[in-house]
């Protein structure tokens, strides 16, 4: 067992390795090795021009992909570390759990998604995943990357492939598990949960993106302060700072009110973790995948936690001018996805020859930046959709 950690913890000297076998690296763990193997990618930079909420042309400061998997590997790290659970691991699933976003966030995926089963059942159809941005960053990681002259993919471990795929569908899973037997789907179809690593990079992942979306929302206009009191889990923070520093206003009581927000939901999924753990009884890694999830807030922060994601949905993911750009942004993607399927000259050569066109198709405009696409829109439709 490494050195500070569990015996529940991921151990990279006792992964169940790779799809490729290799060597292992003389001078880093299997699991640093993934994280390297990540931060390299073609698609982890191309994250830094993929939107979170806001548009990358819409201004300069608000989050995209790639400081939203920085922002939850720094809090996924944190928490790994009280728990003595494997920080390196944690990291490599942070940083590749957005790797098969579509340019545009969700709105992107929905689109492809819909234009994907709007297929006909006839000897052309896709494959039948639809498309689900989970399934994509694995596609990424097994297949897409070309970096390496002995196999496609990255070829990651078993531990950080399975962290990736976090959501899973029956019809995909039997999909995957048919191609993987006892692979990283194996526990959508027969139950159990993925390892501790995993379970903390989900909920790491949910902290994250409620903690800076208030930001990006107050600083795009489209949020206030002044609604946010509304937010138990937000306000509570903020009355505390100002009662410690009366003069507080403006940014500086934002962030400071987000900062202490940040702390308390990292030590309560620590304290309720460490609780679960105890009243479950895991002593191993197998008892890990056999048990209920264990990594967790507890029932006051879990409700409270759920009611600022339902006032975010409301007030800015549903705010006029976000749908407006949603709108946008599904035309340009459906747009696309019909204009290479009816022309594959338009695409790169290796994508155009594909046999299973409409998955190439799909593989590449969920590949694209924000800007390519726009780019790639305005070169084949001649119009401009975003001003």
């Amino acid at each position: 067992m490494t050195s500070g950690l569990t015996a529940y913890a991921c151990d990279p000297s006792r992964s169940r390795g790779r799809r490729h076998p290799e060597p292992e690296a003389p001078t880093r763990t299997a699991f640093q090795r993934d994280r390297d193997r990540v931060i390299h990618s073609t698609a982890f930079r191309r994250l830094v021009y993929k939107t979170q909420v806001f548009l990358n042309h819409e201004g300069d400061l608000f989050r995209t992909r790639l400081t939203h998997s920085i922002e939850v590997a720094q809090l996924g790290r944190s928490i790994a570390r009280s728990l003595q659970l494997n920080e390196d691991l944690v990291e490599a699933i942070a940083l590749a759990h957005d790797l098969g976003h579509t340019p545009f966030g969700h709105a992107g995926q929905d689109a492809l998604n819909e234009a994907m089963q709007a297929l006909p059942a006839d000897g052309h159809a896709p494959d039948g995943w639809g498309f689900e941005h989970n399934l994509q960053s694995l596609r990424v990681v097994d297949e897409l990357e070309e970096r390496y002259a002995s196999f496609d993919g990255l070829n990651l471990c078993f531990e950080t492939r399975e962290g990736i795929l976090k959501h899973c569908s029956r019809r995909n899973a039997e999909r995957i598990e048919s191609q993987e037997p006892g692979g990283v789907a194996r526990r959508f179809l027969q139950g159990g949960s993925p390892s501790l690593e995993a379970q903390l990079c989900n909920l790491a992942d949910e902290i994250a993106y409620n903690a800076h979306d208030i930001d990006d929302g107050v600083r795009s206009g489209l949020l206030t302060l002044e609604q946010l009191e509304a937010v138990e889990l937000f306000d509570a923070f903020r009355r505390e700072a100002l009662a410690q520093h009366p003069s507080l206003r403006g940014r500086r009581l934002l962030f400071e009110s987000i900062r202490r927000m940040l702390s308390e939901q990292v030590y309560d999924v620590i304290a309720a973790t460490q609780q679960r753990l105890v009243a479950s009884g895991v002593r191993s890694l197998d008892d890990v995948r056999a048990a209920a999830p264990i990594v967790r807030f507890s029932d006051g922060m879990r409700e409270r936690s759920s009611a600022l994601k339902s006032f975010l949905f409301h007030n800015l993911y549903r705010h006029p001018q976000v749908m407006e750009t949603t709108g946008r942004a599904r035309q340009v993607v459906h747009d696309l996805f019909q204009g290479y399927l009816a022309d594959p000259a338009q695409l790169p050569e290796a994508y155009g020859r594909a046999p299973a066109l409409p998955r190439a198709v799909a593989d590449y405009i969920a590949g694209m930046t924000d800007r390519f696409a726009i780019r790639e829109h305005e070169r084949l439709f001649g119009a401009a959709v975003f001003p």
